[in-house]
């Protein structure tokens, strides 16, 4: 035998070895062909695009010659192939401009994590106990077509419905064409972090029903509404860029950074002035803003132009709302106002930011309304420094409006599910697990099982993306157009398609063809529209009442619930749809450095005055339920609120996730905002109480925000 073989004999029976030792005895390995031209020990850097969130980040990806465990023609054996080792951003990409977060390098456990789902499955037990039995794509295949063409053929289409996570591009596009051609409603889209309230706010105020583009690198002055545009909320590796080079990238110049906010986020730790504000009156704070602004006769209610008419009084000068009359509502001190505005004018170009909390109150539409005119005030839309909006090639993105009701379609029979957890991102009083659990066939096409793929009765699991085609067309982040695809860049490591295939596969063998207009997914991708649209003015805003301030209506009895329950999500897991990346729970918080664990922030003095440390057990309890999590004594938060991240308390979301912490979300009340629809997530009272001592489940990678003892002196 000679070193080669040797060393191929070792790598087999090695592996054969650690395969028997997890309990997969039945399997025998075998050594395939290899399937890529690769030089041993050269890398080859291939495009993609990052999928964790919605900013559409372009990727280069490392690959390099490496054995792979594989399942080819359902036998498990070992194969030379390239394989993705590590993910950069592209240079050339005008989102994140060769960045990229945390969250883009943790991508890569997507594809090679251990609980990653191989092979087609059949439930195989009840419904949501988890046993389910692998088939062939065949059976699969032909089962899934059967319960369609039952469906056909009793004139029932209707009752086919589709619920999926916010899709923009070829996937989405899919989807809505396969709905269109077999008779279905359009596909649902789910979402808890929403921006509805924002993009019917900017449909308002300026024609446009997209997120905005920040130009915060020729900003000189920034003051943002509850926006975590540096953590989570929009394309946060690009506003990093921006913010870099607004800080720091201009010699002699440096812009001025201003947050308002009652819990301090990772943007607001940023600022150079934090503002903390009584939760739903920033749309107020804004207003005197705007009425100081005025007053100092720098602008006047008109330069506001469409954006203003839309708040009661603007024209008039917000008579309403004078500095100290928002001083009694805000908290923030008339002085404060008129200096902030005072700065906000003078400063050119200056931008004003909402999103996150400001948004989630039932008067979140005002606030936003509000905010869109300051910006309007100063002329910073559609200008250097202010406000852009992205051009689009086309619309395609799927609705939102699963959050307006909390149903998934009255009927249905049949039920897809394509990337969306809704029975683990929604409060429990919209029942959404019980109306899932009611639909008589679900199929699936994730590739990991969570709470609410674990309740289909079929599972096609699809590629990860970097074994197939990704195609993105952000709605923000850049200020020219942007559509991006790229080809796989490694072969499948399991036996998984391309859900795009597969949909385009089953119109074909239904007894009535679709005819959809592609045979292959790649077809779809390569058909989407081009980057090149090119910048056009706004378009003229429909004619809308003016809307007038009003309290922001909370659940729960202040005098019973005394204090403001603020679910926020987590730099490392947003939603929550991360949750399941190891590297991503070894990321400690930035604001805590928790990893690991779930935990809610309480200001240090109301913890000292309820006997409460760091660490002790807290249970919170609001009028749908009560959690109980570690408390973590923070300086960064108002003393009549609490916070705690969403993510954790997963039931069943593979091995790193299940189990563990709780989730924010179960108790919330089903609070909307009227104008959208959208569930109001910072609208809930809670009342708290220590329920035991520490026990070592707030696991933190520092030690506490208390100071250390001044040291002495050394001799």
């Amino acid at each position: 035998m000679n070193r080669r073989s040797f060393i191929k004999f070792s790598a087999l029976t090695g592996t054969s070895a650690t395969l028997a030792s997890c309990g997969n005895p039945e399997y025998h390995l075998i050594r395939f062909i290899p399937e890529d031209r690769l030089v041993a020990g050269i890398a080859v850097w291939k495009p993609s695009i990052c999928p964790l969130c919605s900013a559409g980040c372009g990727l280069t990806v490392r690959v390099m010659e490496g054995d792979a465990e594989v399942i080819r023609d359902g036998k498990l054996g070992v194969t030379k192939m390239g394989l993705a080792k590590k993910l950069e951003g592209d240079p050339q990409n005008p989102i994140n401009q060769g960045k990229l977060c945390t969250r883009g390098q943790a991508a890569m456990e997507v594809t090679y994590h251990p609980d990653r789902l191989g092979h087609p499955l059949k439930r195989a037990g009840s419904r949501g106990d988890g046993k389910f039995e692998e088939i062939t794509w065949d059976q699969a295949m032909a089962e899934l077509t059967g319960k369609l063409d039952a469906l056909a053929a009793a004139g029932n289409q209707k009752s086919l419905a589709i619920l999926t996570r916010p899709q923009r591009g070829a996937r989405g596009a899919v989807l809505a064409e396969f709905a269109n051609r077999f008779g279905a409603a359009a596909p649902l889209a789910f979402e808890f972090f929403g921006n509805d309230v924002i993009r019917r706010a900017n449909e308002m105020s300026f024609g446009k029903a997209q997120l905005p583009t920040l130009d915060l690198a020729e900003s000189q002055f920034v003051i943002s509404f509850g926006a975590d545009f540096l953590g989570t909320w929009n394309s946060p590796v690009a506003q990093n860029v921006g913010y870099g080079q607004m800080r720091q990238g201009r010699p002699g110049m440096r812009g001025k950074f201003v947050q308002v906010e009652y819990r301090m986020s990772q943007s607001g730790a940023n600022a150079d002035e934090w503002v903390p504000v009584k939760p739903g009156t920033e749309g107020v704070l804004a207003l005197g803003i705007a009425n100081a602004i005025m007053k100092q006769g720098t602008r006047k209610a008109s330069d506001a132009g469409h954006a203003g008419t839309l708040v009661d009084g603007w024209m008039t000068g917000l008579a309403d709302h004078t500095p100290q009359e928002v001083e009694k509502k805000t908290g923030v001190t008339a002085a404060r106002i008129e200096r902030l505005a005072k700065e906000f004018s003078g400063q050119k170009p200056a931008v004003a930011i909402i999103a996150g909390a400001a948004v989630a109150q039932t008067n979140g539409l005002f606030n936003a309304l509000a905010v869109n005119a300051l910006n309007a005030l100063v002329g910073s839309v559609e200008t250097a420094g202010g406000i852009y909006f992205t051009p689009q090639p086309a619309n395609l993105g799927t609705g939102t409006n699963f959050a307006k009701n909390g149903e998934i379609g009255a009927g249905a029979q049949v039920l897809f599910v394509d990337g969306a957890n809704p029975v683990f991102a929604s409060p429990k009083a919209w029942k959404v697990k019980e109306a899932i659990s009611a639909v008589p066939y679900i199929v699936s096409f994730g590739n990991f099982i969570d709470e609410t793929s674990v309740m289909a009765d079929l599972i096609l699991p699809d590629h990860s993306f970097l074994e197939s085609w990704v195609q993105s067309a952000p709605e923000s982040g850049a200020k020219t157009a942007v559509s991006m695809m790229a080809p796989p860049v490694m072969r499948p490591l399991h036996d998984t398609r391309a859900t795009g295939d597969v949909l385009l596969e089953v119109s074909k063998k239904l007894a009535k063809p679709l005819n959809m207009p592609w045979q292959k997914f790649e077809d779809a991708v390569k058909e989407q529209p081009g980057g090149n649209a090119g910048r056009s003015p706004l378009p003229k805003p429909a004619p809308a009442q003016a809307a007038k301030y009003a309290e922001p209506q909370f659940d729960g009895d202040a005098g019973q619930y005394g204090f403001h329950f603020l679910p926020y999500p987590s730099i490392a897991f947003l939603d929550g749809s991360l949750a399941h990346l190891p590297l991503l729970q070894e990321l400690p918080d930035p604001m805590s450095s928790a990893i690991w664990s779930s935990w809610v922030e309480i200001n240090m003095q109301t913890a000292d005055k309820m006997g409460i440390r760091q660490g002790d057990l807290v249970e919170i309890t609001s009028s749908q339920g009560s959690i109980r999590v570690p408390a973590f004594p923070s300086p960064g938060i108002a003393p009549d609120v609490i916070a705690m991240p969403v993510g954790q308390g997963h039931e069943n979301y593979t091995r790193y996730a299940s189990g563990r912490g709780a989730n924010p979300i179960e108790i919330l009340a089903p609070v909307k905002e009227p104008e959208t629809g959208s569930l109001a997530w910072a609208a809930t009272r809670v009342k708290i109480a220590k329920a035991a001592d520490a026990d070592g489940r707030l696991v933190l990678f520092a030690g506490s925000l208390r100071d250390y003892p001044p040291e002495g002196m050394h001799r």
